[in-house]
Protein backbone atom coordinates (compact mmCIF):
# COMPACT_ATOMS: atom_id res chain seq x y z
CA UNK A 1 0.00 0.00 0.00
CA UNK A 2 1.27 3.34 -0.81
CA UNK A 3 2.54 5.24 2.63
CA UNK A 4 -0.41 8.32 3.43
CA UNK A 5 0.74 11.68 3.97
CA UNK A 6 3.12 13.95 1.78
CA UNK A 7 5.73 13.12 4.60
CA UNK A 8 5.71 9.42 4.70
CA UNK A 9 5.10 9.61 0.61
CA UNK A 10 8.53 11.69 0.43
CA UNK A 11 10.43 9.44 2.84
CA UNK A 12 9.45 6.35 0.74
CA UNK A 13 10.62 8.81 -2.08
CA UNK A 14 14.13 8.82 -0.99
CA UNK A 15 14.43 5.58 -0.04
CA UNK A 16 13.23 4.14 -3.21
CA UNK A 17 15.85 6.57 -4.97
CA UNK A 18 18.75 5.64 -2.82
CA UNK A 19 17.97 1.67 -4.01
CA UNK A 20 16.61 1.48 -6.57
CA UNK A 21 17.65 4.43 -8.68
CA UNK A 22 13.69 5.20 -8.85
CA UNK A 23 13.11 8.84 -8.82
CA UNK A 24 10.94 9.56 -12.38
CA UNK A 25 8.02 11.11 -12.10
CA UNK A 26 5.87 9.59 -13.88
CA UNK A 27 6.91 5.99 -12.31
CA UNK A 28 6.41 7.64 -8.98
CA UNK A 29 2.78 8.98 -9.85
CA UNK A 30 1.93 5.50 -10.82
CA UNK A 31 3.65 4.51 -7.55
CA UNK A 32 2.16 6.08 -5.30
CA UNK A 33 -1.41 6.67 -7.23
CA UNK A 34 -0.83 10.74 -6.84
CA UNK A 35 -0.70 13.57 -9.90
CA UNK A 36 2.73 14.41 -11.32
CA UNK A 37 2.12 17.79 -10.13
CA UNK A 38 2.27 16.51 -6.67
CA UNK A 39 5.20 14.10 -7.53
CA UNK A 40 7.24 17.39 -8.76
CA UNK A 41 6.49 19.22 -5.60
CA UNK A 42 7.75 16.49 -3.50
CA UNK A 43 10.67 16.40 -5.56
CA UNK A 44 11.21 20.07 -5.16
CA UNK A 45 10.55 19.96 -1.60
CA UNK A 46 12.73 17.57 -1.28
CA UNK A 47 15.73 18.82 -3.24
CA UNK A 48 15.60 21.89 -1.26
CA UNK A 49 15.86 20.02 2.23
CA UNK A 50 19.32 18.68 0.32
CA UNK A 51 17.71 14.71 0.44
CA UNK A 52 17.56 14.83 -3.78
CA UNK A 53 19.20 16.17 -6.83
CA UNK A 54 17.33 17.24 -9.40
CA UNK A 55 17.29 15.52 -12.92
CA UNK A 56 15.99 15.33 -16.24
CA UNK A 57 12.12 14.07 -15.62
CA UNK A 58 12.51 13.19 -11.63
CA UNK A 59 15.06 13.55 -9.40
CA UNK A 60 18.21 10.89 -7.97
CA UNK A 61 19.59 10.27 -4.65
CA UNK A 62 22.48 11.59 -3.53
CA UNK A 63 24.55 9.82 -1.76
CA UNK A 64 23.44 6.00 -3.68
CA UNK A 65 24.92 6.38 -7.05
CA UNK A 66 27.21 8.44 -8.42
CA UNK A 67 25.82 6.58 -11.87
CA UNK A 68 22.64 7.71 -13.09
CA UNK A 69 20.25 5.19 -13.97
CA UNK A 70 19.58 4.35 -17.46
CA UNK A 71 16.37 5.59 -17.24
CA UNK A 72 17.31 9.34 -16.08
CA UNK A 73 19.51 9.46 -19.17
CA UNK A 74 17.36 8.26 -21.41
CA UNK A 75 15.89 12.08 -21.40
CA UNK A 76 19.27 13.33 -21.75
CA UNK A 77 20.38 15.11 -24.95
CA UNK A 78 17.63 13.30 -26.90
CA UNK A 79 18.14 14.65 -29.92
CA UNK A 80 22.13 14.31 -30.35
CA UNK A 81 21.77 10.73 -29.48
CA UNK A 82 18.90 10.15 -32.35
CA UNK A 83 21.09 12.21 -34.69
CA UNK A 84 24.52 9.90 -33.46
CA UNK A 85 21.90 6.90 -33.53
CA UNK A 86 21.00 7.73 -37.51
CA UNK A 87 24.34 7.99 -38.59
CA UNK A 88 25.96 4.57 -36.74
CA UNK A 89 22.60 3.11 -38.68
CA UNK A 90 23.17 4.02 -42.02
CA UNK A 91 26.58 2.06 -41.59
CA UNK A 92 25.29 -1.02 -41.12
CA UNK A 93 24.44 -3.25 -44.12
CA UNK A 94 21.43 -5.85 -44.51
CA UNK A 95 22.44 -9.68 -43.36
CA UNK A 96 25.29 -8.45 -40.89
CA UNK A 97 25.93 -9.38 -37.39
CA UNK A 98 26.14 -6.54 -35.26
CA UNK A 99 27.17 -6.42 -31.48
CA UNK A 100 25.13 -3.96 -29.52
CA UNK A 101 26.45 -2.74 -26.38
CA UNK A 102 24.07 -1.52 -23.42
CA UNK A 103 22.89 2.39 -23.27
CA UNK A 104 20.38 5.10 -24.38
CA UNK A 105 22.40 5.57 -27.27
CA UNK A 106 22.72 2.16 -28.68
CA UNK A 107 18.94 1.63 -27.85
CA UNK A 108 18.37 4.71 -29.71
CA UNK A 109 20.52 2.67 -32.47
CA UNK A 110 18.82 -0.56 -31.97
CA UNK A 111 15.48 1.72 -32.60
CA UNK A 112 16.98 2.19 -36.34
CA UNK A 113 17.82 -1.08 -37.44
CA UNK A 114 14.22 -2.54 -36.51
CA UNK A 115 13.32 -2.55 -40.37
CA UNK A 116 17.02 -3.76 -41.72
CA UNK A 117 16.54 -7.37 -43.37
CA UNK A 118 18.39 -10.10 -42.24
CA UNK A 119 20.17 -8.33 -39.51
CA UNK A 120 21.77 -10.65 -36.88
CA UNK A 121 21.71 -8.73 -33.33
CA UNK A 122 23.95 -9.65 -30.48
CA UNK A 123 23.25 -7.45 -27.00
CA UNK A 124 23.97 -7.00 -23.52
CA UNK A 125 21.29 -4.56 -23.22
CA UNK A 126 17.56 -4.73 -22.01
CA UNK A 127 17.34 -1.45 -24.27
CA UNK A 128 18.02 -3.18 -26.99
CA UNK A 129 16.51 -6.14 -26.80
CA UNK A 130 13.08 -4.45 -25.92
CA UNK A 131 13.19 -2.36 -29.57
CA UNK A 132 13.90 -5.32 -31.48
CA UNK A 133 11.97 -8.17 -29.71
CA UNK A 134 9.14 -7.43 -32.71
CA UNK A 135 11.19 -6.17 -35.38
CA UNK A 136 10.53 -8.74 -38.28
CA UNK A 137 13.22 -10.10 -40.02
CA UNK A 138 15.71 -9.33 -37.54
CA UNK A 139 17.53 -12.24 -35.60
CA UNK A 140 18.25 -11.59 -31.56
CA UNK A 141 20.62 -13.04 -29.33
CA UNK A 142 20.99 -11.67 -25.70
CA UNK A 143 24.56 -12.77 -24.02
CA UNK A 144 23.17 -13.11 -20.70
CA UNK A 145 25.09 -12.56 -17.56
CA UNK A 146 24.54 -10.34 -14.36
CA UNK A 147 22.45 -7.80 -14.80
CA UNK A 148 23.13 -4.31 -13.79
CA UNK A 149 19.63 -2.82 -12.96
CA UNK A 150 21.67 0.86 -12.74
CA UNK A 151 22.49 0.63 -16.70
CA UNK A 152 19.94 -2.43 -17.55
CA UNK A 153 22.71 -4.11 -19.44
CA UNK A 154 24.26 -7.72 -18.49
CA UNK A 155 27.81 -7.81 -17.61
CA UNK A 156 30.02 -10.69 -16.02
CA UNK A 157 31.59 -14.09 -16.72
CA UNK A 158 28.67 -15.41 -18.85
CA UNK A 159 28.47 -12.72 -20.95
CA UNK A 160 32.35 -12.48 -21.29
CA UNK A 161 32.07 -16.56 -21.93
CA UNK A 162 29.52 -16.59 -24.68
CA UNK A 163 31.55 -13.20 -26.79
CA UNK A 164 34.23 -16.36 -26.82
CA UNK A 165 31.77 -18.08 -29.67
CA UNK A 166 30.84 -15.22 -31.35
CA UNK A 167 32.71 -12.64 -33.93
CA UNK A 168 30.79 -9.61 -35.56
CA UNK A 169 30.82 -7.61 -38.59
CA UNK A 170 30.34 -4.17 -36.44
CA UNK A 171 30.24 -3.57 -32.37
CA UNK A 172 28.64 -0.23 -31.08
CA UNK A 173 29.55 0.63 -27.57
CA UNK A 174 28.48 3.20 -25.43
CA UNK A 175 31.00 5.00 -23.19
CA UNK A 176 29.99 7.51 -19.57
CA UNK A 177 33.32 9.34 -20.94
CA UNK A 178 35.83 9.60 -23.80
CA UNK A 179 38.88 10.85 -23.63
CA UNK A 180 42.47 10.71 -25.24
CA UNK A 181 44.40 9.42 -23.19
CA UNK A 182 42.29 7.21 -20.95
CA UNK A 183 40.09 5.41 -23.31
CA UNK A 184 36.35 4.89 -22.32
CA UNK A 185 35.29 5.57 -18.33
CA UNK A 186 32.60 3.49 -17.24
CA UNK A 187 30.97 3.23 -13.77
CA UNK A 188 32.57 -0.37 -12.83
CA UNK A 189 34.97 -2.15 -13.95
CA UNK A 190 32.93 -5.40 -15.23
CA UNK A 191 31.93 -2.89 -17.59
CA UNK A 192 35.03 -2.03 -18.82
CA UNK A 193 36.74 -5.64 -18.87
CA UNK A 194 33.53 -6.38 -21.21
CA UNK A 195 33.57 -3.42 -23.45
CA UNK A 196 37.84 -4.60 -24.13
CA UNK A 197 36.41 -8.29 -25.22
CA UNK A 198 33.39 -6.99 -27.07
CA UNK A 199 35.76 -4.88 -29.22
CA UNK A 200 38.07 -7.72 -29.68
CA UNK A 201 35.65 -9.47 -31.12
CA UNK A 202 34.44 -7.48 -33.87
CA UNK A 203 35.87 -6.38 -37.17
CA UNK A 204 34.70 -2.66 -37.28
CA UNK A 205 34.65 -0.78 -33.45
CA UNK A 206 32.48 2.14 -33.25
CA UNK A 207 31.87 4.23 -29.39
CA UNK A 208 28.66 6.38 -29.38
CA UNK A 209 29.09 9.59 -27.42
CA UNK A 210 27.34 12.74 -27.53
CA UNK A 211 29.17 15.70 -27.20
CA UNK A 212 28.77 15.92 -23.43
CA UNK A 213 30.18 13.15 -22.85
CA UNK A 214 34.07 14.14 -24.67
CA UNK A 215 36.94 15.05 -21.82
CA UNK A 216 34.63 13.47 -19.28
CA UNK A 217 36.11 11.60 -16.23
CA UNK A 218 33.10 10.82 -14.43
CA UNK A 219 34.71 7.37 -12.52
CA UNK A 220 37.56 5.33 -12.09
CA UNK A 221 37.41 2.58 -14.50
CA UNK A 222 38.66 2.51 -17.89
CA UNK A 223 38.45 -0.02 -21.22
CA UNK A 224 41.44 0.65 -23.50
CA UNK A 225 40.60 -0.26 -27.13
CA UNK A 226 43.03 -1.39 -29.97
CA UNK A 227 43.58 1.38 -32.34
CA UNK A 228 41.18 1.64 -35.36
CA UNK A 229 38.07 2.16 -33.71
CA UNK A 230 36.10 5.20 -34.44
CA UNK A 231 33.91 7.74 -32.20
CA UNK A 232 30.19 8.68 -33.90
CA UNK A 233 29.52 12.13 -32.07
CA UNK A 234 27.23 14.90 -32.76
CA UNK A 235 27.96 18.17 -34.43
CA UNK A 236 28.31 19.95 -30.71
CA UNK A 237 31.48 18.11 -29.91
CA UNK A 238 34.35 20.34 -29.21
CA UNK A 239 36.86 20.71 -32.15
CA UNK A 240 39.83 20.96 -29.96
CA UNK A 241 38.81 17.49 -28.20
CA UNK A 242 38.05 15.96 -31.51
CA UNK A 243 41.47 16.98 -33.25
CA UNK A 244 42.88 15.48 -29.99
CA UNK A 245 40.92 12.23 -30.09
CA UNK A 246 42.22 12.02 -34.38
CA UNK A 247 45.31 12.80 -33.51
CA UNK A 248 45.70 9.81 -31.15
CA UNK A 249 44.35 7.30 -33.62
CA UNK A 250 40.72 7.39 -33.11
CA UNK A 251 38.50 8.32 -35.67
CA UNK A 252 35.92 10.67 -35.97
CA UNK A 253 32.64 10.64 -37.61
CA UNK A 254 30.54 13.89 -36.72
CA UNK A 255 26.71 13.28 -37.27
CA UNK A 256 24.53 15.44 -38.98
CA UNK A 257 20.76 15.73 -38.45
CA UNK A 258 20.10 14.65 -41.63
CA UNK A 259 21.44 10.86 -40.28
CA UNK A 260 24.90 11.66 -42.44
CA UNK A 261 28.27 11.29 -41.04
Amino acid sequence: MPPRGSRARRDEIVRLATTSGLASVDELSRVFDVTASTIRRDLAQLTAEGRLARTYGGAMALSAHPETSLRQRIGEAFGAKRTIARAAAALVRPGETVLLDAGSTVGALAHELRTMPGLTVVTTGLTALGELSDADGVTVHCLGGTLRPVSQGFVGPLAEAALEHLTFDRAFLGADGVTTDGGLCEAELAQTRLKELMARRAAAVYVLAHADKLGRRPFHAWARLEPGWTLITDPAADAAQLAALRASGVGVSVAQADGAA
